[in-house]
């Protein structure tokens, strides 16, 4: 006789009432240039900065966010300056919001993370400075994967997002009497994964599918079991999605989690598309640690594969490569402490162009403590000769908070990211990829206990 003993919280999916809901502020002025929300430029793209306002403590992003738009032009003149935390669009979320734009940057995509409002999308189109206006209905995704839902945009004409969420629980076989469980064996954790894929273009629910699994026999009687999943990427035929993972383990004969255990080697969940069924689990010959990344995209597709970042790994962060045949690729050995002459590089963020060159942001053993942890450096990457540079012309402050990044936007080969500290007034920064020069562009007006999390 079997028994199950729930690990966490049930997911509860209830059908929500959504209503259709504005939140901007009306205030139009900022300290400094404000920039003209009408670009002259014929070739200028929109850059969409987003602003976390501190909940409780310093840094937590806990108090709702705030996104301003200003022009690739604007982004670059240090003469800018913005202030979205007094007069950015208020973007619905109970929580820090879960953002994604288009390829292009004239549309921003946001799913709400938790409260009444979780699990809601909405669609912007970008018109400059607060000005974003709601575009299309809105629909939610909570009944399908709850209200903080973990989702991406896929990489295919900003057609499709994908959300996932993952629930587990302990097998136990029952060999005593019902009422004494003292003697029961563990045999496994089983994890649950439910995903479904969002239109984006008329804001529809696409598929939605659940399915069990398993790591393999040996380490799941050992207590290993995958607990978290994230960053959804379609592979370059569009018949794959691959879902980052991160292992856990408890203690076979007590149940309880251990926080001193051996890593296993990187997994990637891969599912059939657009199906959504026949999961398998693939692992990384080279690397160990987890995949599932945690505010930014964790994965992208370059040149016929699917390049991945890995975290926790007691070797450094690696950038692992998945192949065509959507298995690891172990000839590619691309080590961020070898390539940075750091020990414990921790891919925090980062983002490639289309030439395979990439800004990185990451933290290592030696980042100084700051006002939220110990944080980071942005590098730059080259995926195909396997180097990491750091960017030194982009000021390093111990109050520069990462861990929450979003986004970069890219536009051509320039990739713009935003740098100001816990409390402390920044700058966008502009990096050339293939010259690896940086340009400081607009400043970016905080205010107390907030950050920047990104641009679009």
């Amino acid at each position: 006789m079997k028994r199950t003993n729930l690990n966490f919280k049930t997911v509860v999916l209830a059908i929500l009432t959504v209503g259709l809901f504005t939140a901007c502020s009306n205030e139009d002025d900022g300290p400094g240039t404000t920039p003209d929300p009408d670009p002259d430029q014929e070739d200028a793209r929109w850059i969409t900065v987003a602003a976390a306002r501190m909940g409780e403590n310093p840094g937590d992003g806990n108090g709702g966010t705030l996104i301003y738009a200003l022009d690739s032009e604007d982004a670059k003149d240090p003469s800018v300056s913005i202030a979205p935390f007094d007069n950015g669009f208020i973007v619905p979320s109970n929580r820090t919001a879960r953002l994604q734009a288009s390829e292009d940057g004239s549309t921003i995509f946001n799913i709400s993370y938790a409260g009444d409002t979780g699990g809601n999308y909405t669609k912007y189109l970008v018109n400059g400075g607060q000005d974003f206006e709601q575009t299309g209905s809105e629909i939610s995704i909570a009944p399908y994967v709850g209200s903080a839902p973990r989702w991406i945009k896929l990489f295919d004409g900003d057609k499709t997002g994908a959300a996932v969420y993952v629930s587990t629980e302990n097998m136990y076989d029952d060999n005593d009497t019902p009422d004494d469980e003292t003697d029961d064996t563990y045999i496994n954790t089983v994890s649950t994964m439910g995903v479904v894929t969002l239109d984006l273009e008329n804001s529809a629910i696409i598929n939605f599918e659940e399915s069990t699994f398993t790591l393999d026999a040996e380490d799941a009687a050992n207590g290993y079991y995958i607990d978290r999943i994230d960053m959804p990427t379609l592979n370059t035929a569009g018949d794959k999605l691959y879902i980052g993972a991160r292992v856990r383990k408890l203690d076979p004969a007590t149940g309880e989690r251990e926080s001193d255990y051996e890593i296993l080697g990187s997994k990637t969940i891969v599912l059939d598309y657009p199906s959504l069924t026949n999961p398998t689990i693939i692992t990384s010959g080279i690397s160990n640690g987890n995949t599932n990344g945690y505010r930014s995209i964790n994965s992208f597709e370059y040149n016929g594969a699917v390049y991945q970042a890995n975290q926790s790994d007691p070797n450094g962060s690696y950038i692992l490569k998945i192949g065509a045949d959507n298995q690891y690729d172990d000839s590619y050995v691309f080590n961020l402490d070898d390539a940075l002459g750091v020990e414990g590089a921790y891919v925090l963020a980062w983002r490639p162009a289309a030439n395979g060159k990439a800004v990185l942001a990451y933290r290592h053993n030696g980042s100084e403590e700051g006002v939220a942890g110990a944080q980071g450096f942005f590098a730059l990457v080259d995926l195909n000769a396997k180097t990491a540079t750091t960017l030194t012309d982009i000021p390093y402050d111990p109050d520069f908070y990462l861990f929450q990044y979003q986004s970069f936007a890219v536009d051509g080969n320039e990739i713009y990211l935003t740098q100001a500290p816990v409390g402390k007034n920044g700058n966008i920064y502009v990096v050339d990829t293939e010259t690896g020069a940086v340009t400081k562009g607009a400043e970016l007006v905080n205010v107390e206990g907030s950050h920047f999390i990104g641009a679009w």
